[in-house]
């Protein structure tokens, strides 16, 4: 059975399967694949509405929705107690999957969800400015991220150190953030909502926020009460809100020591 969601397949190992942010797609976790690759069968997925995967309808726009589609393309690929990474969106959708089915590790980096009430209202109008820049002059924009200042002026809220990515890095995301058809509804399902616990996670769970990340501000976006309490939490030096591009090594080897914790894979070398 074919499944209504795309996904990229690499590697050998453990089953790893990592979510995007909004926006975004499974390319935007590129820079660390060959690393995870090399421990790991790493499952990259574009989530329903980003990418190749299409949205069904708005009202399967929530992460518990993203979630279940997720936990579909798992049972159709036969993928049991995977381990789990999830940026940004992909963090809060994770959280979501590991109450669904069992994980064997996850990973949250710089997760959306974790707010006191609706999103903050910061989140929202970044957001929807970057979004709203790349639908009217995304050929501008496509043709900024050539130049280092160019790359700093368009993407320096999500990546760290924006300079340091590749042109062709910047265009995708670019691209994605002005093409992909689920990101109104997306906004609309996350926007008045936040991650709630609704069933024990067992499994190791590290939290990650980098230290450059000028979306999700500590004061606003960083409230871990719902989490469970053995969640261990670190800072990415340098790492952005996005910061598997410009922070590709500390983000595999922070995925690799969680599932380590796990004990089914060996620990970083």
């Amino acid at each position: 059975m074919s499944s209504s969601l795309a996904y990229t397949r690499s590697g050998s190992g453990a089953p790893l399967v990592l979510l995007h942010g909004i926006g975004l797609n499974r390319q935007s976790w590129n820079p660390v694949v060959p690393a995870l690759a090399q421990q790991f069968d790493v499952i990259a997925v574009d989530l329903p509405g980003f990418g190749d995967s299409a949205l069904a309808s708005p009202a399967q726009a929530g992460p518990r929705a993203l979630a279940e589609a997720v936990a579909g393309l798992l049972a159709e690929l036969g993928v049991t107690t995977p381990h789990l990474a999830g940026n940004s969106l992909g963090g809060w959708v994770a959280l979501e999957l590991a109450a669904i089915r069992p994980m064997a590790s996850v990973t949250l980096i710089d997760p959306a969800g974790l707010w006191k009430g609706d999103a903050p209202l910061y989140c929202r109008i970044s957001l929807r400015t970057s979004r709203w820049l790349a639908r009217r002059a995304g050929r501008l924009l496509s043709r900024l991220v050539n130049y280092r200042l160019g790359r700093a002026l368009v993407l320096g809220q999500t990546h760290g150190h924006p300079t340091r990515l590749t042109p062709e890095y910047a265009r995708e995301t670019v691209t994605s953030m002005g093409t992909c058809t689920g990101f109104e509804a997306t906004m609309a399902a996350t926007g008045k909502c936040r991650y709630l616990a609704t069933a024990p996670i067992t499994a190791p769970l590290t939290l990650a926020f980098g230290s450059r990340d000028v979306l999700l501000l500590p004061r606003q976006s960083r409230h871990v009460d719902q989490l469970p309490p053995g969640t261990q939490a670190e800072t990415l030096p340098g790492g952005g809100h996005v910061p598997m591009a410009n922070a590709p090594a500390a983000v595999a080897e922070l995925i690799t020591r969680t599932a380590a914790r796990a004990g089914q894979t060996p620990a970083v070398r």
